[in-house]
């Protein structure tokens, strides 16, 4: 007998599946069709539903509106599900005149409610296939699944065996299917949309044409992405036979899937509008959460599981979502297992989102409570058995006091481990006043530091193991990048004796999932930085631009001259990075020590002012105070705001680079941000936590770039390995690798000059405009190279690919780092984007790295404007090599001279000259003068004297008033001005007094 290979034949296993889980066949004809295309709903279903469940609330309708109150009904439901959305309605059903009606059962948490338990089994579940949902065109639905009538899953069936995959699927969903069509408008009918072949499974809960994301729905395969092979089954078969039994779906509606808001800040922080979203859990969250509640439930309280997911997973909602279950967890006898959850972290997100989530779970306030006062309010939560408490890692020891003392009652402690240091960790830890230090000094001072604090998962676990073993408390430690400490206290002991985390989601998962960025796959040290461009300058086939130029100075130059970073930092944000995801991308620069950030800051702002760049603000990220010499810096004096606005201001389109010391390179999620700078050594979890910041992805955001001053390859790719189970960086030093690369094309003869140079007059001609005319012409020259292609073996067809991925891959690549022109390789660039994606593609192939919209952007508008293509960093100057002169000692009075100088024109922005200084001197020489301030500078105490010179400074300014009106009337009008001169110039003569 033949095998049925068909796509219908997939449809038909799909359905007999879940038919034998308790699914009615349904199909839709005539009148029921009719109505289906009108409303988006099996009316007919629905009202069985209602009669069988709510009868009587039927009946009072019926008295309220007559004979045709089910069309009345029915117009009710419509309009509500538009207004307050589906979400909203399958939670908390309908009101009319006076009745509720509800659309869907939830399934009670105890056996306890009878009445509940025998609705929740009047739910009806329908399977549809191949729905026509409109009398506009003849299009229909592979295959819906109803729960009570409502459309509220939609499935794309593919077969490779046909021809086609779920690539084909998601297309279909996103081309085909009209969002304005009632059936697919947003949170009305559909929850999620399924695009499904018999390997792999993408979700998305939104259709919005081309803009449409889906997310994969995958379990794994060995630690990658897809789906591993099953015995004598579909690779996707768990969707259908798990994922979708009524049970499993009707638990993740009422218990899992949410409506997320996000706010859009105009350049004041001031909301503007809000971006909402339906979110259903990712395969590994929804598998994480179950499996956890699974175990609790067969072992119940003092058991510990460590949970490794990648950073940038969806932790923050894997932990809103098992806070939630495990709240609402009841044992065989219906008592409740854990009288609280006790969420530690420093993330506000998490606050706001976890009280979101739980309210539209539950819609009950007050079952999440923020502990934000003292050790009082927590202990208050713990005693009376608030369901949800979210504090922070300082209250843990408290914590664990309290909750080892409540023997009678049982805790569950969910530890969001991986944002440990964004709130502060280090200002309790580092000193606050580093004077006179040099750079270097100040780096090494906050590296000892740095390494002395322990890490967040060592001092939770010491702290527990102080507190011995807890029978009534078991924990859930979240973290991406475990230490041998952590696995061994959280982790589960394998069949080998060892522990292991209880789950994973690995990075390479993720990433392989495109759900976060390779943070690695454009990894640039500076020596490779400096060696294109070094080669770039050598190469007469190329421009010698300034950036070049500035680039071959700094080598020269000392390793901590800033100005010269600052430069190439910007210089290269505002020629490469900020043109990235649509305008809208934003940089980070990590900085060696608070000193470090805080002259970055200086060094930044002063470039900026200088080369008058008015769309460039920066923002800095510090803990406590740091004094640079006599000054003193503290965060919130430097941006103009508040510590707590920072997030909001970051996201917002005002600033655009972050310059950190230690804080934020932890639990920071800003998907804007695309570059980094680092001028830091890194290594190990730091270093893996640090550059993971990038990889969070958003609309538009195809790539990262990392430029690294310090670190090696080698030293990153050490630091990744254990966490990453990938192999490799790739680098690319030498750019003419690409005439290597042309070379190895040529022997194919797939494609000609005139071709290459017919493509690229299209692509000039036109623009950035889009032609449908030009379409047809483009096709007619690249269909002359697929012919070509397709008279190739097999090999040589991988070898041509490869080849020609690789100097699309390598071209790109060099030109996001370097000034690098060659008209002739940019066409050949230009032509092979577009035959790569008409190639037809074999199973080998992976995604094709197409054309970088800024260089396709630059390539038109240049070489319409002078003929040749110029990438250049525009408005830099040359910058002299610093000198330094050897001589004799210089005067004690000149250096300080200088030193002061500097900083007061660094702190203030002022301008201060030497005939400036020579009147702060006189104020100081007429002070040692006078009897009283000597007397009292003699007879007190450094702080009292302060008292008593504070009071009689402004009479001496005055007196000197008429020597220099501009440096006093300064010290007059503004009060840290004043400050700082009065306390810099008491200290000098206290200590002269008393010499």
């Amino acid at each position: 007998m033949a095998v049925d290979a068909t796509e219908k034949g997939f449809e038909t296993n799909i359905e007999e599946s879940l038919i034998m889980s308790g699914y009615r066949k349904r199909t839709l004809e005539g009148e029921a069709s009719r109505l289906f295309k009108q409303y988006a709903i099996d009316v007919e279903q629905l009202f069985i539903f209602l009669e069988d469940t709510q009868k009587k609330s039927l009946q009072l309708l019926e008295r309220s509106y007559g004979t045709d109150y089910k069309q009345k009904v029915l117009n009710r439901i419509c309009n509500q599900l538009k207004s307050q959305g589906l979400i909203h309605c399958l939670r908390h059903g309908i009101k009319d005149r006076g009745v509720t009606l509800k659309l869907i059962y939830n399934k009670p948490s105890t056996t306890m409610n009878q009445l509940m338990n025998d609705l929740y089994s009047k739910n009806r579940f329908t399977v549809s296939r191949q729905i026509h949902y409109s009398d506009k065109h003849n299009n229909s639905l592979d295959m819906v699944l109803f729960v009570n009538g409502l459309p509220l899953v939609v499935m794309e069936l593919k077969n490779q065996f046909t021809g086609q995959t779920v690539e084909h699927a998601m297309k279909q969903l996103s081309n085909d299917r009209d969002p304005r069509e009632t059936l697919f408008k947003f949170n009305e009918r559909v929850v999620v949309y399924f695009a499904v072949d018999p390997d792999e499974v993408y979700m998305t809960t939104e259709l919005k044409k081309e803009k449409t994301r889906f997310l994969p729905f995958n379990r794994g395969n060995n630690g990658g992405k897809g789906n591993a092979v099953v015995y004598n089954n579909y690779r996707t078969h768990y969707l259908w036979e798990e994922i979708l039994q009524p049970d499993s779906l009707l638990d993740i509606l009422f218990r899992f899937v949410f409506m997320k808001k996000d706010e859009i800040l105009d350049s004041n922080g001031e909301t503007i509008d809000e971006r909402k979203a339906v979110i259903f859990p990712r395969f590994h969250q929804l598998d994480v959460v179950r499996k956890i509640e699974e175990d609790v439930r067969a072992k119940s309280v003092g058991y510990n599981y460590l949970i490794q997911h990648s950073a940038g997973s969806g932790k923050t909602n894997s932990i809103s979502w098992l806070a939630h279950r495990l709240a609402k967890l009841h044992d065989e006898d219906n008592n409740a297992i854990f009288s609280s959850i006790i969420v530690i972290t420093d993330r506000r997100v998490l606050d706001k989102q976890l009280q979101d989530a739980v309210y539209q779970l539950e819609h009950k306030a007050g079952m999440v409570e923020r502990i934000n006062k003292d050790s009082n309010q927590l202990a208050q939560a713990i005693t009376s058995e608030t369901r949800i408490i979210i504090t922070t890692l300082q209250k843990f020891p408290f914590i664990m006091e309290k909750v080892t003392n409540l023997n009678r009652k049982k805790y569950a402690v969910i530890i969001d481990e991986a944002h440990s240091s964004q709130g502060g960790k280090a200002s309790t830890a580092l000193t606050n006043i580093l004077s006179d230090k040099t750079l270097e000094d100040a780096y090494e001072e906050d590296r000892i530091a740095e390494e002395n604090m322990d890490s967040l998962d060592e001092q939770i676990v010491e702290t527990i193991m102080k507190s011995g073993k807890q029978d009534n408390v078991s924990f859930f430690a979240f973290t991406a990048t475990p230490k041998p400490k952590t696995i061994e206290k959280f982790g589960t002991v394998g069949t080998d004796g060892k522990p292991h985390a209880f789950h994973e989601y690995t990075m390479r998962q993720a990433i392989e999932e495109e759900f976060i960025l390779d943070v690695l796959r454009n990894y640039t040290t500076y020596e490779t930085f400096y060696k294109i461009a070094k080669q770039v300058d050598d190469d007469p086939l190329v421009s010698k631009k300034q950036a070049t130029k500035k680039l071959a100075q700094y080598v020269s130059l000392h390793p901590h001259n800033i100005a010269q970073k600052t430069e190439i930092i910007i210089e290269h944000y505002r020629n490469f990075t900020r043109k990235k995801i649509a305008g809208r991308a934003k940089a980070m620069v990590v900085t060696a020590s608070r000193l470090h950030a805080v002259r970055y800051k200086m060094a930044f702002d002063r470039y900026i002012k200088k080369m008058g760049y008015d769309d460039l603000k920066t923002v800095v990220a510090f803990s406590g105070i740091v004094k640079d010499g006599e000054v003193a810096y503290s965060e919130p004096d430097m941006n103009g705001f508040s510590e707590k606005e920072l997030p909001d201001k970051f996201n917002s389109d005002e600033y655009k680079v972050l310059l950190v010391a230690e804080k934020y390179q932890t639990g920071f999620d800003e998907p804007l941000l695309h570059t980094m700078y680092v001028d830091k050594p890194l290594s190990g979890i730091k270093a893996v936590q640090t550059l993971s910041r990038l990889n969070r992805t958003c609309p538009g955001k195809e790539n990262t770039f990392i430029l690294d001053f310090v670190n090696k390859h080698e030293e990153i790719k050490a630091s990744f390995q254990p966490y990453y189970e990938t192999t490799g960086l790739e680098e690319v030093t030498d750019p003419n690798i690409l005439y290597d690369l042309q070379a190895e094309l040529e022997p194919y003869q797939v494609f000609t000059e005139e071709e290459v140079q017919a493509v690229n007059e299209l692509e000039i001609k036109n623009g950035m405009k889009k032609s449908t005319k030009a379409q047809t012409e483009l096709n007619a020259w690249i269909d002359k190279g697929v012919d070509r292609f397709k008279k190739l073996n097999s090999e040589e067809q991988e070898a041509f690919k490869a080849s020609a991925t690789k100097f699309v891959r390598t071209y790109s690549f060099i030109l996001q780092i370097a000034t690098f022109i060659d008209v002739g390789l940019h066409k050949q660039y230009i032509y092979l984007n577009y035959l790569l994606r008409k190639l037809p593609r074999s199973g080998k192939d992976k995604d094709v790295y197409l054309a970088d919209d800024v260089a396709l952007q630059y390539y038109r508008n240049q070489i319409v404007a002078e003929g040749q293509i110029e990438l250049e960093i525009t408005g830099g100057v040359e910058l002299k090599p610093t000198s330094y002169g050897t001589g004799g000692a210089v005067e004690d009075e000149k250096v300080r001279l200088s030193s002061i100088l500097d900083k007061l024109n660094e702190r203030f922005g002022t301008d201060f000259t030497e005939t400036d200084f020579l009147s702060r001197e006189q104020v100081k020489e007429d002070m040692l003068n006078s009897e009283d301030i000597q007397q009292k500078a003699k007879n007190n105490t450094k702080d009292n004297f302060k008292f008593a010179f504070e009071k009689t400074f402004m009479n001496f300014v005055i007196d000197r008033m008429n020597s220099n009106e501009k440096f006093f009337i300064k010290i007059l009008e503004n009060e840290d001005f004043r400050s700082f001169i009065m306390d810099d110039m008491m200290n000098e003569v206290y200590a002269k007094v008393n010499a």
